[in-house]
C-alpha cells in the first residue's frame, strides 16, 4: 500500500521505517526543518535500538521518503497521524498539531483515504474530529483509532512482537484494510468502536503507572518497618495474577507517555464529572518520589549547600536518549535549590540534557570523571555500565562520607559496602554498620514501630 505517516517522532518514524520494511511505499511528513534535514541526509534525529538498520534499508531501496508538505500524502491510501500531543500545565492534552494536520488533509484530499490515529488522544476525540473536520471533506475520509504500545528503547521489537493490535472503527471494510497492514505480524487483532480503542491506550498506561506507584508506596513502607523491597517485589510478582513487570521500586516513572497520559485521563475524568481518586494518588506518589530522594540525601549528608553530588543517568530510562519528564532532572533542580554542586553523566542523553540543565551543572565526559570529588552519588537511570563499576576506584575518587544512593535498586549493595562506601537504596533497610558516624537519619530510616494485629 501507499502510506503516509505525519510526524517523525519516536512513534511516527518507527512506524514509517517498519512499514517500509514490510514492503509498503511510505512517505513521512515532518515539519521541523532541522529534523527533516537530518532524515533526508540519512541520519536519525534520536536513538532507538534497531531502528538505524531498518531506516537505512528503507531509504536505500527507495521505499521510505521524507517531506515537509502534507500534500505529499495526498496519494496515500492510508494516512497515519503520529504528531505530538504534549500536556498543558492544567493537565489538558494539546491537540493543536492533530487539528492542523487533519485540516490540511481535509482541504486538499482528492480521493477516499483512511485516517489512522496513532497519536494518543483522549477518549471521545475521534468522534469529535469526525464531526468537526472530516465531515467537511469533499471525499470520504474514514477515521480509525489504532493506538500504539511502543516502549522507547524497544520500540522496534514492540512493533514486530506486540501483545495485541487494537483497531477502533465503525466501518468493517476499513478496519479489515488497516488490519492487512500488519499481515506480517503474528499478534491478535482486537477490534472495537473508536472511543473504546482510545480508552485502551489511556487505561493501559494508567494501570502500569499504578503498578509503579504502588510498589513505590510498598517500598516506602518497607523502610519504616525494616523490610526489603527486593524480595518483597520478587515474591509478589511471582503471582500470575499480578506479574513481575513494573514492580521495580525507585524514583518513579517519567518519559513522554505515563506522566502525560495519567494527567490527561485525570483531566478527562474531571471534565466528565468523575473524581478518579486512585489515579490522583498515583500521580501524587510519583511526584513525591523525587522529593524523597532529596530527603534521603539530606538525611545522610546533613547540610547540603557545601556538598557535591554526582548524578549518573539523565534519560528517563535506559536504552533511550529521551529526557522528557526525567526524574533525574527534577531531582537536580531540587538539589540546586539547596546549593548543591552537581556533576552529571549519561551514556546517550548528555546532548539533550545540556539544553535544559543550568550552566553551573558540570557535564562530565564519562562515569569516573563525573564521580571525582563528590560526597554522594545518585544513580537515577539503571544503565548497565553503572552496575559494574570498580567500586574500589569509585571510593578513591569520592570524598567522605562516600554515599551511594541507588535510585533504581540496580547496584550491588554488598559489594559497595564491602569497599567502604555507604549504600542506600529505595525501600531497603539501612544497615547500622553501613552508616557514617555523624549523620541525622530521616524519619523513614529510624527504628520502626511494629504494630501487633490480634484480630481481623
Amino acid at each position: 500500500m501507499r502510506i503516509a505517516v505525519i510526524g517523525a517522532g519516536y512513534v511516527g518514524l518507527v512506524a514509517a521505517a517498519c512499514l517500509s520494511r514490510s514492503g509498503h511505499e511510505v512517505v513521512c511528513i515532518e515539519k521541523d526543518e532541522g529534523k527533516l534535514a537530518e532524515l533526508q541526509d540519512g541520519r536519525l534525529p534520536f536513538y532507538e535500538a534497531g531502528l538505524a538498520e531498518i531506516f537505512t534499508a528503507g531509504v536505500g531501496k527507495g521505499s521510505l521518503h521524507f517531506s515537509s508538505e502534507v500534500a505529499a500524502c495526498l496519494d496515500a491510501e492510508v494516512v497515519m497521524i503520529a504528531v505530538g500531543t504534549p500536556a498543558r500545565p492544567d493537565g489538558r492534552i494539546d491537540l493543536s498539531q492533530i487539528y492542523g494536520a487533519v485540516s490540511r488533509i481535509v482541504e486538499q484530499a482528492r480521493f477516499p483515504q483512511l485516517i489512522v490515529m496513532k497519536s494518543t488522544v483522549p477518549p471521545g476525540f475521534g468522534e469529535n474530529l469526525k464531526a468537526r473536520l472530516l465531515s467537511r471533506a469533499g471525499v470520504p475520509l474514514t477515521y480509525l483509532a489504532n493506538p500504539e504500545f511502543l516502549r522507547e528503547g524497544s520500540a522496534v521489537r514492540d512493533w514486530y512482537y506486540p501483545d495485541r493490535i487494537v483497531i477502533g472503527g465503525d466501518q468493517e471494510l476499513a478496519v479489515a484494510k488497516l488490519a492487512r497492514l500488519y499481515a506480517d505480524i503474528d499478534a491478535p487483532v482486537v477490534t472495537m468502536d473508536v472511543g473504546s480503542a482510545e480508552m485502551v491506550k489511556y487505561a493501559a498506561n494508567a494501570f502500569l503507572a499504578t503498578k509503579i506507584s504502588f510498589i513505590n508506596e510498598i517500598a516506602n513502607l518497607c523502610e519504616l518497618v525494616g523490610a526489603d523491597i527486593l524480595p518483597v517485589a520478587r515474591a509478589v510478582g511471582m503471582d500470575r495474577r499480578i506479574g513481575g513487570e513494573f514492580l521495580q521500586a525507585g524514583l518513579g516513572y517519567g518519559g513522554s507517555c505515563f506522566p502525560k497520559d495519567t494527567c490527561g485521563l485525570d483531566f478527562v475524568s474531571t471534565c466528565n464529572g468523575y473524581a478518579f481518586n486512585l489515579l490522583k494518588a498515583v500521580i501524587e506518589v510519583n511526584n513525591r518520589q523525587r522529593v524523597l530522594a532529596l530527603r534521603k540525601l539530606r538525611g545522610m549528608l546533613g547540610t547540603l549547600h557545601d556538598k557535591t553530588v554526582c548524578v549518573l543517568g539523565l534519560a528517563f530510562k535506559p536504552g533511550t536518549d529521551d529526557i522528557r519528564e526525567s526524574p533525574a532532572l527534577d531531582i537536580i533542580n531540587l538539589l540546586l535549590d539547596e546549593g548543591v554542586k552537581i556533576r552529571v553523566y549519561d551514556p546517550l542523553a548528555m546532548k539533550n540534557a545540556q539544553r535544559l540543565l543550568p550552566p553551573e551543572v558540570y557535564s562530565a565526559s564519562g562515569t569516573m570523571a563525573a564521580l571525582e570529588g563528590c560526597h554522594a552519588l545518585l544513580v537515577a537511570t539503571a544503565w548497565p555500565e553503572f552496575t559494574g563499576l570498580d567500586w574500589t576506584a569509585v571510593k578513591e575518587l569520592m570524598r567522605p562520607p562516600r554515599l551511594v544512593l541507588d535510585g533504581r535498586n540496580c547496584l550491588p549493595a554488598e559489594e559497595i559496602i564491602k569497599n567502604g562506601l555507604v549504600y542506600q537504596g529505595v525501600g531497603r533497610p539501612a544497615k547500622p554498620e553501613n552508616q557514617p558516624g555523624n549523620i541525622i537519619l530521616p524519619k523513614s530510616d529510624r527504628t520502626p514501630f511494629r504494630c501487633q494485629v490480634t484480630r481481623c
